[in-house]
This record gives structure tokens, C-alpha cells and sequence, in this order.
């Protein structure tokens, strides 16, 4: 029976390539895919773009090559990532940059593009897409005229492209987190475009890998205090089979856990209705995986089922919602909850004294509330809490001068330990629109490139 080895490399934008290089160096794996984006990502890598229009894609992306490039190109591994993020062509650009300075011009990188579809909202609209709220069914006419980006989640089929034209390294922007993995399991494994079940189990084991090390004990909550070894913690890789029939294991000698129930708890990460796993490439059922214990550190996954795939693909659009200023202040015992409540009760009175009317404003009692909110378990003697007052304005100028609005409680307010306004000055806030766009008017559009590192551009 066929199989392929595919490994995990990264969970989010800021991970560290130490997993990476344990699964290149001892996962035994053929290719590695890199989960670099989530919303609140594709809204940092705009800002980004917004400041530097050759930005736009994840900042470590060359470190992470310059480091696994040698390796993979060594072990005969294919690299995968959506660290493309708002800009594919350019974060291919940069890896091609880092192959001829390791003399790899022969590397083949393969580009996806065509989630963007910033520019033809207002066409797509004229068509009768209503770009419609995906939760709440609200129109997108107040907030389009502020709309600065707008991606479609594409699936597996272009990187399936990309790998049959033998591209080494793949850079794609907004591709699902699963879709990354089910792509070299159809390419190596044959399976069909309508092979449901088998793009189901493809999506379940990518689902399972794209958070890293969260599949092989990191955020736990099981015997968390028991996981070996978390600062070394090794990334999943699954063997994958021409039935769809997997194993989850993690690089030997490496730390963590891969036990049923870790796996587990990954599966039923960030997942609403589980019999309707919504993703580009199929609809999975994940009432139907089993997973069964298969030895030291690892793990069987079987018998997914799935149902085609849907008609629409979701698409993430980021609007320009104001500018944040925050103030913090701390609070030590006795009474640190009391006075940090008395705290944002002046500083309230004193923006508006000042002028300043908050479109929104959030108070949190750091170790009190900023997790649970009015949930949270009652404060019986707290050593200390910090203040946080963190409020929404029109314009940069309003949110530069809120934090100061709270100085003067330094010496004027109830007895204090410490305080500092907004980090790096005003913030500015993009809003996210979710929707949902007919997929025959996204897929037509996606372009599918491969070139050699050294060849000109």
C-alpha cells in the first residue's frame, strides 16, 4: 500500500523553525507545510502592505528558508506555506532571493495567487454578490468604502498544480490551514477531486497539524504538568495511506506527547458544527474519525466520511475601523481590584473633560477579568492586577491623547505601583467582514506559477 510522510512546520506567524528542523532532520518526511496565517494575521501582513507595498508576507518566511532550504533540499523534502499572506509574488521573490544566495538556483519555487479579489468587489457586487455578513446577514455598504483587503480561502487544487510541475518550495496566500496538507496527499496518493471521504480524512489530518505542536501536547488541558520536554516539543507528522488511513507520531527523541487524547483535543479545535467541517476542498464529518492508540507516541485516524464540497468559498475582507489608545495602570494589595475600578471610573470622567468621546471603550482588571469578563471567579485578596483601559477613536490624533488623560493619576488617584500608556503610540484598527463569494467566481482567476531560482524574472 502507498503512503506519503507529510510533517508540520509551523502553527502560526511568529513560530519558532526549531519543530520545523526536527521533523526535516529526523521526520523521515517528504514534504513539510507551514501554516503561517490566520485572520487577525492577514490584518497585520495588510498593515504591513499599507506601509510597505513590497510587504506584505510573513517577515520570518526568509529566515525560515535560509534555515530549511540546505536540509530539505539534502533530504529530498518539499516545502508548502501560505506565508504569502497579501503578497504571494513577493514572498516568492524573497525565497528565490535566499536560494541564489545558498547557490540553489536550480530551486524551483511555485507560486498561487488569485484569493485577492480586493479589486473586483465592487464588480463581483454589480453581478449580484451581495458580500452579505457570513453571521449576521448585514450589508457591507457602510463599512465598503473603507474596505483596504479582501481573500478568498482557496483549496488544495493549485498546490496539487504546483507540485505536478515540480515546484520545490510552494508560496500560496490565503490557502485554508488544511488544504495545505491535503495537497501532497492527493498528489502522491492519486486521489480523486470527488473522492469525499478521502479529501475528509486529508482535511481531519490537516486540521490536525496545522497548529504545530498543539496536536502533541502544547496547550493542553488534560495532565498538562506531565508533557515532557515542552521547550524541544516536537511537531506531528502523519503517514498518510492510499486509503486515507493515517498515523500521527512526532519526531523521535523529541518532546511532547501524541496521545488520543491530545490528538483529540486538537480535532475539536475551533470547530462549530462537527458533522459540517466546512472547507474549499470537501465538507467533513468529524462525528465519524476514530482515533485509536497505536503505540509510544502514536496515534491511528480512520474512517472519516465527507460530502462535496461547497459552492461558495469564504472570503475575509479587513475595513479601516479607527485608531486605539490604551491606558495601563497598576494596582498592588490591599484593595488592588477597588482601586483599579476607581481608576477607570476617573479616567472616563477625565477624556471627557478633555474632549474625548470613545466610539467604544473596554475596561479589564488584568488576573481579575480580561479572560473570563463578568464569568470570571471573584477576586477574594489579589496581590495585584493591572488596569487596562483600552478605547476606539476616529483618528490617530484622539487615540495619541487618551493615554494621557490618565497621568495624572500617578499622584492624584488611588495609591498606585506603576502605569504606561499606549505601546508604540495609537494602533490602527482593521475590522474583519466575513463572507462568502460563489466559487466559479474565484477559481477561474487563480494563477499558478513555477520558476527556477535563477532564472530571470
Amino acid at each position: 500500500m502507498r503512503s506519503v510522510r507529510v510533517g508540520a512546520g509551523q502553527g502560526f506567524y511568529g513560530d519558532t523553525p526549531d519543530g520545523a528542523l526536527d521533523v526535516a532532520r529526523n521526520g523521515d518526511v517528504s514534504y513539510i507545510c507551514f501554516d503561517a496565517l490566520a485572520e487577525l494575521t492577514m490584518a497585520i501582513l495588510q498593515k504591513d502592505r499599507m506601509r510597505n507595498p513590497e510587504g506584505g508576507y510573513t517577515r520570518d518566511l526568509p529566515s525560515f528558508m535560509r534555515l530549511l532550504l540546505p536540509i530539505a533540499r539534502e533530504q529530498g523534502i518539499k516545502l508548502i506555506t501560505n506565508a504569502g499572506g497579501m503578497n504571494p509574488q513577493g514572498a516568492a521573490a524573497a525565497v528565490r532571493s535566499v536560494a541564489r544566495d545558498l547557490g540553489m538556483d536550480d530551486l524551483r519555487v511555485g507560486v498561487v495567487s488569485g484569493d485577492d479579489i480586493t479589486t473586483r468587489l465592487d464588480d463581483l457586487r454589480s453581478g449580484g454578490t451581495t458580500l452579505a455578513h457570513l453571521d449576521t446577514g448585514a450589508s457591507i455598504d457602510p463599512v465598503r468604502d473603507r474596505v483596504v483587503f479582501a481573500v478568498a480561502y482557496l483549496g488544495a487544487q493549485p498546490i496539487v498544480d504546483a507540485l505536478q510541475r515540480e515546484a520545490d518550495v510552494i508560496v500560496t496566500g490565503r490557502v485554508a490551514d488544511a488544504s495545505l496538507f491535503v495537497a501532497p496527499m492527493v498528489h502522491e496518493l492519486g486521489w480523486a477531486w470527488d473522492d469525499w471521504d478521502k479529501l475528509a480524512a486529508g482535511v481531519v489530518l490537516g486540521h490536525l497539524m496545522e497548529c504545530s505542536g498543539q496536536a502533541t501536547g502544547g496547550n493542553f488541558s488534560g495532565d498538562w504538568w506531565n508533557i515532557p520536554d515542552l521547550d524541544r516539543v516536537g511537531y506531528p507528522i502523519c503517514e498518510v495511506y492510499d486509503d486515507a488511513s493515517a498515523l500521527i507520531s512526532k519526531p523521535p527523541g523529541s518532546g511532547g506527547w501524541v496521545s488520543v487524547d491530545t490528538v483529540k483535543q486538537q480535532l475539536l479545535y475551533e470547530v462549530l458544527d462537527p458533522r459540517s467541517y466546512m472547507n474549499p476542498d470537501v465538507v467533513a464529518d468529524f462525528t465519524s474519525v476514530e482515533l485509536l492508540a497505536a503505540g509510544h507516541n502514536m496515534v491511528e485516524v480512520a474512517h472519516v466520511r465527507g460530502r462535496p464540497r461547497p459552492d461558495t468559498l469564504k472570503v475575509i475582507a479587513g475595513y479601516l475601523d479607527g485608531w486605539m489608545g490604551t491606558a495601563m495602570i497598576g494596582y498592588s494589595w490591599p484593595d488592588a481590584p477597588a482601586k483599579a475600578r476607581r481608576a477607570a471610573e476617573l479616567i472616563e470622567k477625565l477624556a471627557t473633560r478633555s474632549g474625548l468621546e470613545p466610539l467604544e471603550q473596554l475596561v479589564e482588571l488584568v488576573g481579575v477579568d480580561s479572560l473570563h469578563g463578568d464569568a470570571a471567579a471573584p477576586a477574594a485578596d489579589t496581590n495585584e492586577v493591572m488596569l487596562r483601559v483600552a478605547a476606539r477613536f476616529a483618528s490617530e490624533e484622539e487615540a495619541a491623547r487618551f493615554p494621557r488623560v490618565a497621568m495624572p493619576l500617578a499622584l492624584n488617584g488611588p495609591p498606585f505601583i506603576g502605569g504606561s500608556g499606549s505601546p508604540g503610540g495609537p494602533r490602527a484598527l482593521l475590522g474583519v467582514w466575513p463572507t462568502l463569494v460563489e466559487r466559479e467566481l474565484v477559481e477561474p482567476l487563480v494563477e499558478v506559477h513555477v520558476q527556477a531560482a535563477g532564472a530571470a524574472s
